[in-house]
């Protein structure tokens, strides 16, 4: 485990990447409402990104930095699991809820359940045995002690899937934008040399808004990011939901 920022610490909320800009295009919005709330977030990316085309593993450390100090999160960590090649064994379970347990988080946001890029789906289930397993007191991790979140809600990454609900992003926005250009390797660059990527044309920026637009559309909200579940969520009151 590399501590990227911060002091990994008891958070409300743990949102969990397996690429370092993961967190940022698809949950940021909802990171930032929650802080300005007053629940505290850590970061926990599983890789550095090393297969991706563009960038560097030095260079995406820094930006997922960068990231981080601009969202106001308490800490970001990564696992430095292997880029396209990770798997689902008890090392990597072991790794995830060593973090979960520290992190004490009550929710945990994670991959999508699946999507185009098949790092995704894969990640998806990893996390989500691993917050399971970490709520397992036989299991020994030292420094820990057992903790399993109340919930895993997964963000919707490329595939524009059915959201079980939406959460309202309004007010965030142009902060969410400003931090996923700290990835800025990875992106529109006119004066870049590194090849194509399905996410560095001039037109994606506008997509990731338009997608935010689109998921917002029904709820009366500018914009929004949507989440699936694996178990229904229950409510106390009616007037929680519009």
């Amino acid at each position: 485990m590399e501590i990227v920022f911060g002091n990994l610490k008891s958070v409300d909320i743990l949102a969990i990447g397996v690429h370092p800009d993961d967190i940022e295009l698809c949950c940021c919005g909802t990171v930032l409402s929650h802080i300005s709330q007053g629940y505290k977030v850590g970061y926990c990316d599983l890789t550095q990104g090393e297969m991706g085309t563009r960038g560097t593993n030095e260079l995406r450390l820094h930006e997922s930095r960068e990231a981080a100090k601009l969202a106001g999160v308490e800490f970001r960590v990564n696992l430095g699991m292997e880029d396209a090649f990770f798997a689902h064994t008890k090392a990597n379970i072991l790794a995830i809820a060593e973090v979960v347990r520290l992190s004490n988080a009550k929710v945990v946001l994670a991959n999508a359940v699946h999507d185009r890029h098949p790092d995704h789906g894969r990640a998806s289930k990893l996390i989500t045995d691993a917050c399971f397993y970490s709520g397992l007191a036989k299991i020994e991790i030292v420094g820990t002690v057992a903790h399993r979140p109340d919930a895993v809600y997964h963000y919707i990454q490329d595939r524009n899937l059915k959201a079980d609900f939406v959460v309202d992003i309004s007010n965030f926005i142009k902060e969410k934008m400003a931090c996923i250009q700290c990835f800025s390797s990875q992106f529109y660059d006119p004066n870049s040399e590194e090849p194509n990527t399905p996410i560095s044309g001039q037109d994606f920026m506008h997509y990731i808004e338009s997608k935010q637009l689109s998921y917002a559309r029904e709820t009366g909200a500018e914009y929004a990011e949507g989440f699936n579940v694996e178990r229904v969520p229950a409510i106390k009151n009616l007037f929680d939901l519009y």
